[in-house]
């Protein structure tokens, strides 16, 4: 790529998904659009969202509860209507997958249903250094079965002075400890480094010693193309409020795969999974929906719902294969942008198959003070201890364009 405005400006006109950046609001500081690569932490609104809210709410000043029941959509369907995209998306079948509460809300659940121990196997593979939020859940069910989390959480980490795992470090992991693991659990895209891991090489290598497979693609979804029913896994949650530009706080969704449908996994029950021909019989003895429908819990969150089911939309009709596409020319043109910038390391793996929007930068001396000033420069990344920015340029709304400028606000600084 040439490292140039002109040839930005060039590659933003002959691009496919141009006309989707308009559908979005764009965040600005004193009348001026900022350059906002923090899509890996909170996606930007789309302006279908508030229309979508709107109809929502003009059904419930009307119909009140009766919105449940009545009028073209009504609300006891409304998990369906994202099923279609959610499954587009994840590379799943509809009955597969079905959006609800919140990502660490459906771990919880997943964690009931999949991690069963048994006095021989009893312990779970994960990566070390993944999202917090995912130790403190695998904490609470190890502890919760009596059992220590020290012993029991087997933790695979880069090998020392790397930054980044080896696919073959994790496949040798599953197959040494192949007599004790009751479950392989992590991300399928790190949140730190930006590395996106080889869930089918890791799907099998645990099917092939008998152990379910599960990931959090809280940064995956709806930034890399994924196969999930192909690949085998047994089970995955997501939240919506990154690359799917569903709302801060936004519902999450899970997979599950089909040949845990009949199955008599247990599971916490709720109302809203029990059978929908039959749920308002308010009767004894928990009788599922078909499919992941069945591990619902509550009433959904309607309003949410339906900034949901439009953010998804967006990203079912651009496709993932064009956004994959676009996204590796974005990651690419930024990495050689920066490539001569001599406080700036890329952790991020420079295989563009391992990684997603996200190029994380290792600042050498002074990170935050380039933070601060790329935020000055009206450039939103985010900042993580102790010497990370991390900067996603995601293909539905940002430019070739600005990422040119990015790596020009790099340049100014250290020159």
């Amino acid at each position: 790529m040439e490292n140039s405005l002109e040839f930005a400006q060039q590659l933003d006109r002959t691009d496919p998904l141009q006309s989707f950046r308009k559908r979005f609001y764009i965040p600005e500081r004193n009348g001026k659009p900022l350059i906002y690569f923090c899509g890996n932490s909170l996606g930007l609104q789309p302006q279908t969202a508030r229309l979508a809210l709107d109809q929502e709410l003009v059904i419930w000043q009307q119909h009140g509860v009766e919105g449940w029941f009545e009028g073209e959509n009504p609300w006891l369907s409304i998990h369906q209507r994202c099923k279609k995209p959610l499954a587009q998306i994840a590379g799943a079948n509809p009955s597969e997958v079905c959006p609800m509460n919140n990502l660490t809300v459906n771990l919880h659940l997943l964690l009931t249903s999949f991690y069963q121990p048994t006095p021989n196997r009893s312990r779970i593979l994960t990566i070390g250094g993944d999202f917090p939020s995912d130790q403190y859940a695998l904490e609470s069910h190890i502890r919760n079965r009596g059992l220590n989390p020290d012993e029991t959480l087997l933790e695979v980490f880069p090998r020392p002075n790397e930054h980044t795992w080896r696919t073959e470090d994790i496949l040798t992991a599953i197959e040494q400890h192949q007599n004790s693991l009751a479950l392989v659990l992590m991300s399928g895209l790190h949140y730190y480094t930006g590395q996106v891991f080889d869930m089918a090489a890791i799907a099998q290598k645990a099917h092939e010693i008998g152990v379910p497979v599960g990931f959090d693609l809280a940064h995956a979804v709806g930034n890399v193309p994924l196969k999930l029913h192909d690949w085998g896994v047994d089970f995955a949650f997501w939240c919506s409020y990154k690359y799917l530009n569903s709302g801060p706080g936004g519902v999450s969704g899970v997979f599950i795969h089909e040949k845990h449908h009949g199955s008599n996994l247990p599971r916490l029950a709720g109302w809203w999974g029990y059978d929908e021909a039959r749920r308002f019989e308010m009767t004894k003895g928990f009788v599922p929906m078909p499919g992941a429908d069945g591990w619902q819990l509550s009433t959904p969150p309607v309003l949410a719902m339906a900034v949901h089911e439009a953010a998804l939309a967006i990203t079912a009709e651009a496709g993932m294969e064009e956004l994959r596409r676009k996204s590796e020319l974005l990651t690419g043109f930024l990495a050689d942008g920066l490539q001569e910038t001599a406080t700036v390391e890329i952790i991020t793996p420079p295989n563009t198959a391992e990684r997603g929007c996200q190029l994380s930068l290792r600042i050498k001396t002074g990170g935050k003070t380039v933070f601060n000033h790329l935020t000055g420069q009206g450039i939103i990344g985010d900042w993580r201890e102790p010497d990370c920015i991390r900067l996603a340029p995601v293909p539905l709304y940002n430019t070739f364009e600005e990422v040119w400028r990015v790596g020009q606000a790099f340049a100014d600084f250290t020159s």
